[in-house]
């Protein structure tokens, strides 16, 4: 069995000499492209090759949106577990875990500062917080955002990332919907405007309240937009579905956006059409 034996050790390396590549230093995109991550940063977090929108958290869309100071407001508010809700685990643990990841308190953060010199408050929700699942803390963030809005008459702009309605809040999770489009009814009514910004994913009870109820409702490129999943959607009508039927540019087409626009875009064309409906002077945006 001499054939079976390694004769030569080849090149070694002591141990000592060895080192882990550092992580984080070059991001794939699905189609493959391979982009630095300080590139990608410095793009907005869009893929240059392939714009690719790289999914972000409320952080990222802050310093987006933002021109330099924001203040984050009802900061504080945490989920509980009134249910005691057990699946794998507990919700409590879930929660407990979820924190510490992320060093985020719920899946979602509301702040107020300026963009281009004027006034906004913006909620964003974070995917990374359980799936940016839609709880008590959410609706209830959502609506004391609205409340500032309407204290300051102030446009407000939420960013919805969300897999849906959080099951470990069972009917307290579907009551944030009814209860945060009655505070969008009550914006509107005072003509404050709102803009709703679908970015990946957004889908379930999110999609079927606040997500769809902008004055103006925009999506970045690619995002996926919808209700159900394509497996529930067949399932349910009995119908093929067209392919790509839950991204951006078929919603678009088909009537739920008003308009797609890229990250590095957004700021500029979410104040241009506030100073639109606000009639605030046009200003003169450098290219």
């Amino acid at each position: 069995m001499a054939w079976f034996k390694r004769k030569s050790k080849g090149i070694q390396t002591p141990t000592e000499s060895k080192r882990d590549i550092p992580k984080g230093l070059w991001y794939k995109s699905p189609t493959g492209k391979i982009v630095d991550t300080e590139e990608l940063q410095e793009n907005f977090y869009v893929s240059p090759e392939d714009d690719y929108h790289v999914r972000i958290g409320s952080k990222e869309y802050f310093e987006i949106l933002f021109d330099d100071k924001f203040k984050e407001i009802n900061s504080k508010l945490s989920s509980k577990d009134p249910l005691k809700f057990v699946d794998n685990k507990k919700y409590s643990d879930r929660l407990k875990e979820a924190k510490n990841k992320t060093n985020l308190r719920d899946a979602i953060r509301t702040a107020v500062g300026k963009s281009m010199g004027e006034d906004i408050v913006i909620a964003c929700m974070d995917f990374s917080f359980i799936g940016g699942s839609m709880g008590s803390v959410v609706g209830e963030k959502i609506a004391r955002a609205i409340d500032y809005s309407l204290k300051k008459r102030i446009p407000l702009i939420i960013i919805s990332k969300s897999g849906g309605a959080r099951m470990m809040e069972a009917a307290l999770s579907l009551m944030q919907l009814a209860k945060t489009s009655a505070k969008l009814a009550q914006l509107a009514k005072e003509k404050i405007p709102y803009i709703s910004l679908c970015t990946d994913p957004t889908t379930g009870g999110t999609t079927a309240s606040f997500a769809m109820l902008g004055d103006i409702n925009i999506s970045e490129p690619g995002a996926l937009i919808g209700f159900a999943g394509p497996r529930v959607v067949k399932d349910t009508t009995g119908k093929d579905l067209p392919e790509g039927f839950q991204k951006a540019e078929f919603v678009l087409d088909h009537g739920f956006l008003d308009f797609i626009s890229h990250r590095k875009d957004l700021k500029t064309k979410i104040n241009l059409y506030l100073d639109l409906v606000l009639n605030r002077p046009i200003r003169e945006i450098s290219a």
